[in-house]
């Protein structure tokens, strides 16, 4: 490291709490924004130790050991990326905030250069300008690796809830369980119930599934044969279905599509279906 880069860097990291606090100073009021001024003092306080740790990482970009840099980047990335998907905080309010992070970075070295007695030879400014400049562009992609990463895990397992809740194979007696269909089913969600439903049967060691249909909105002709063919395939898997809440004319027109329900146990309610097979239910 030239001796200018190491005055520089120690300069930057003891007046670290002076540019945090330049920074802080910037906020303005943003209903519901982790960057708001009105923000609590937990808040301030947490944003305070991450900005200290975002001028430490682009300062070390100053370092002769680059890995440095690079450890402190992915530290950092992973770290405020995780606190700002659990907070729910827009990327775009992110990357603001860090706009404002390298404006008040730079007016403070500026002060810093163009004191008298400092006389910065101007290939060094240039040099600093790039290296630090480019040590903020490199905070600013791997944070939004990160984010989106995280934001990615979280909406696999949102819709993975989505699926079990919309498919859920609920045991109640013995080996008998019961799978309440509830809302629209289009072709999408039939089809994610038929991947899923005859695992869970053998997972739950079930032998007699209630399908109940009583709750469903919309069951249209495609989804009718989705529901036909999901009963084909407990039957090979040796366990029973029995349909209950199937409505008239949904019933009528599987007849039409040659599919046959018959030998399938069929009941208006759910609560008809678990009493024929001797299930009490209390009120």
């Amino acid at each position: 490291m030239e001796k200018v880069d190491g005055i520089l860097y120690r300069y930057i990291l003891d007046h670290s709490s002076t540019i945090t606090d330049k920074w802080l100073a910037l906020r303005e009021k943003q209903v519901g924004s982790i960057y708001s001024v009105d923000t609590d003092a937990e808040v301030e306080e947490l944003l305070r130790k991450q900005n200290t740790l975002t001028i430490k990482t682009v300062t070390s970009a100053l370092l002769e050991d680059k890995n440095s840099f690079i450890e402190n980047m992915e530290h950092w990335a992973t770290m405020v990326a995780k606190s700002r998907v659990e907070s729910d905080t827009p990327i775009y309010e992110v990357l603001e905030a860090l706009n404002k992070v390298r404006e008040t970075y730079w007016d403070f070295i500026t002060d810093h250069m163009l004191k008298d007695d400092n006389k910065i030879p101007k290939d060094t400014i240039i040099r600093w300008s790039r290296l630090i400049n480019q040590a903020f562009d490199q905070l600013n992609r791997e944070f939004t690796e990160q984010y989106y990463l995280l934001t990615q895990k979280r909406l696999l397992a949102q819709q993975d809830l989505i699926t079990e809740l919309g498919s859920p194979v609920i045991p109640i007696v013995d080996a008998m369980a019961v799978l309440p269909l509830i809302g629209e089913i289009d072709t999408h969600r039939a089809k994610e119930i038929m991947d899923t439903t005859p695992s869970k049967c053998i997972s739950k060691n079930i032998s007699h599934l209630f399908i109940d249909l009583s709750g469903v909105t919309l069951l249209d002709t495609m989804v009718a044969q989705q529901v036909f063919e999901l009963i084909s395939t407990l039957k090979l898997l040796g366990i029973q279905s029995t349909i209950s809440g199937i409505r008239p004319e949904v019933a009528q027109t599987s007849i039409q599509l040659g599919l046959d329900f018959s030998q399938v146990s069929t009941y208006s309610t759910l609560k008809q279906a678990l009493s024929k097979q001797g299930v009490k239910l209390y009120a």
